[in-house]
């Protein structure tokens, strides 16, 4: 048995516990398996698992985590990892450890007390809105492909949803009449958004056109955006399908559809939109997330200040 078997079974029981406890999704608990998966081999090759505090050879358990052995491993993701990662990667331990409190498997956290780097400022890329209008008119709507691919970036800049929420719409998720998308958010949480006209448009257009192909339009309760073996679109489709219209048109900057999902944010934020209700509209758990908008619009507001104030 490894020496280190005491801690990976605390560590498979708080992952198994994860979608359950906290609704996450299964691309979220392989994050953290991967975080924690990481942190434990760091702990074996440091020699830390060896310590001769580990008793009657019964292993190396979470138990035996100090806050000495923390900073050391923290010091060692600064030399290959951005303040971003190290953040994330120290909060997965901090989740870990609240766990195993929680469930009385350790008397004290070793996280507690250890403060999370500072991270780095990194402004939100958008378009401006004639580069976002300039995209969304390039996608021609003469196949099926064609609508599917317009509507499917009308949504996304219309609504500022996320694109792994955008490929889980059904059709029945849309409502025309009350101009709304029901959306289902990270951590199984649902909600209403509004969609604008263009938007709508697009995806009637698009929806029409499926009733045409062979085998009928899709199922009510079916994915609204389809593949061409008529089953749901991946995220990863769609970024790519996204890259390639946007090169087509010219665009330089690097596009995906969390770029559309800023630019959403950026020009509601620009034209004078509530922070609050921007943050409802993004899904934000915090407003702080959604404040990371107003930077950029600050910015270019300064910048208008200094060109135009005669007495700057």
């Amino acid at each position: 048995m490894s020496s280190i078997s005491p801690l990976m079974d605390a560590l498979r029981s708080f992952i198994a516990a994860l979608p359950a406890e906290k609704g996450y999704s299964v691309h979220t608990c392989r994050a953290y398996t991967r975080d924690l998966e990481e942190f434990t081999r760091y702990l074996e090759e440091s020699g830390a698992t060896g310590a001769p505090h580990v008793s009657n050879g019964g292993g190396f358990g979470p138990g035996h985590v100090t806050a000495v052995m923390i900073r050391s491993y923290l010091g060692y993701l600064h030399q290959k990892n951005q303040k971003s990662s190290i953040a994330r990667k120290l909060s997965t331990l901090r989740s870990f450890f609240k766990f195993l409190i929680k469930k009385g498997l350790v008397e004290s956290n070793p996280v507690e007390g250890i403060l999370t780097p500072r991270r780095e400022k990194n402004l939100p890329v958008y378009l401006s809105v004639d580069a976002v209008f300039r995209l969304l008119d390039s996608i021609e709507t003469d196949s099926l492909n064609a609508a599917r691919n317009r509507a499917i970036f009308e949504t996304l800049y219309s609504c500022g949803i996320r694109v792994s929420e955008l490929v889980g719409l059904n059709v029945i998720d849309v409502d025309a009449a009350a101009g709304t998308l029901k959306v289902l958010g990270k951590g199984g949480k649902e909600r209403l958004v509004p969609i604008g006209r263009n938007a709508l448009e697009s995806i009637r257009a698009y929806c029409e056109l499926l009733k045409s192909r062979p085998g009928g339009g899709a199922e009510s309760n079916g994915a609204l955006f389809l593949n061409l073996q008529g089953r749901r679109l991946t995220s990863r489709s769609v970024a790519r399908i996204l890259k390639k219209i946007a090169a087509a048109c010219g665009i330089l900057t690097p596009v995906s559809p969390h770029t559309l999902r800023h630019t959403f944010a950026t020009h509601m934020l620009d034209a004078g939109a509530d922070l609050r209700s921007v943050q409802e509209m993004l899904g934000h758990q915090n407003l702080s997330t959604t404040q990371k908008y107003t930077h950029v619009s600050i910015d270019r507001l300064m910048d208008t200040y200094d060109r135009a104030h005669p007495r700057k």
